[in-house]
């Protein structure tokens, strides 16, 4: 069952230098109770259309049902039924944890016994009993966004919006927060959330949209996605200023070997059947045609890879 249906959802902003379209016709279909990742680089319009569905902002045309309401008809009723977690958090530093989650189970109309209950409960969920009762403006990054996650889920939603959950934390603190991602999907609650990590879409997310310039690019399980290149990827090192990078690429893709070559920054990217098999007669063909390699090495097909073969541009190399 969807819990989350768009139908070419678009977004315009005004800007001195004309309009400017952040999103183009989105289309999505989220199922209950998965964690769906939509994986893109800064700018590629994952916050907007997130906060088009968290009804913070009108989309231009195009129209929506979030939690099984219309979103332009129902926009209370959906605000009911959600979680939002922005990339900013909402934590009040000069409360603590346990003040910053009464009063934002107050606000939700929970009986002030009631949301003195789920604040403990959540305090013991998400492992924040050591500094609960202290000021969060002493929290570290790690502690901060887990509250932040507490905040969203205070009213128990069905859904959970997290735009971008683990920016700036350190490898322990993300692999904590992916944890408790999981928990959430355990008790069944549906995760919408935005990333720009590739590791973190492929292990988290049971299914995931790359979006690229306000475009969905390509959905899918992470398995299949990668699926999609068939084979293995080879990565050589060549210098793009003196005509090695242009003469090898002319080589390499007339051999029968090779299934498709790619320029990148720093050299080309080749797709073959088997990488094993496939790096001898690489390096044979480069050595006979003088052709100096400065590093090669060979990997199974990654989301970047998909992100690359769908834009022409790789993420990582995007995001640096």
């Amino acid at each position: 069952m969807s819990i989350i249906e768009t139908h070419e959802l678009r977004k315009v902003f005004k800007s001195r230098r004309g309009p400017v379209e952040a999103v183009r016709g989105v289309n999505l279909s989220v199922e209950q109770g998965e964690i769906f990742g939509f994986l893109g680089p800064n700018g590629a319009g994952k916050t907007t259309t997130l906060r088009i569905l968290a009804t913070l902002l009108d989309p231009t045309s195009g129209s929506a049902k979030v939690a099984g309401y219309d979103l332009l008809k129902q926009p209370k009723k959906v605000r009911e039924r959600i979680g939002y977690v922005s990339q900013s958090g909402g934590v009040e530093v000069a409360a603590t944890a346990r003040e910053n989650l009464i009063l934002q189970g107050r606000l939700y109309g929970m009986h002030k016994h009631d949301a003195q209950q789920r604040a403990t409960l959540l305090i013991k969920d998400l492992e924040l009993e050591a500094f609960a009762d202290r000021p969060a403006s002493g929290y570290s990054g790690g502690q901060k966004r887990r509250l932040d996650i507490a905040l969203g889920m205070v009213h128990t939603p069905a859904l959970l919006f997290l735009d971008e959950p683990t920016t700036g934390l350190d490898p322990q603190s993300r692999a904590r927060m992916w944890d408790e991602v999981r928990k959430m999907r355990e008790v069944g609650t549906t995760v919408f959330l935005t990333t720009h990590y590739l590791e973190e879409a492929d292990a988290l997310c049971d299914r995931l949209a790359i979006i690229d310039g306000g475009r969905i690019v390509a959905n899918g399980t992470p398995n299949e996605l990668k699926r999609e290149i068939a084979g293995d990827a080879v990565v050589l090192g060549l210098d793009a200023h003196n005509g090695a990078r242009k003469k090898a690429h002319s080589l390499l893709e007339q051999q029968p070997f090779v299934r498709e070559v790619m320029p990148i920054e720093n050299g080309l990217r080749l797709y073959v059947e088997s990488g094993e098999q496939a790096l001898p007669n690489i390096l044979r063909t480069l050595d006979g045609a003088q052709l100096a390699l400065s590093s090669i090495s060979l990997h199974r097909p990654s989301l970047d890879d998909v992100f690359l073969h769908k834009t022409g541009r790789s993420l990582r190399e995007v995001e640096e």
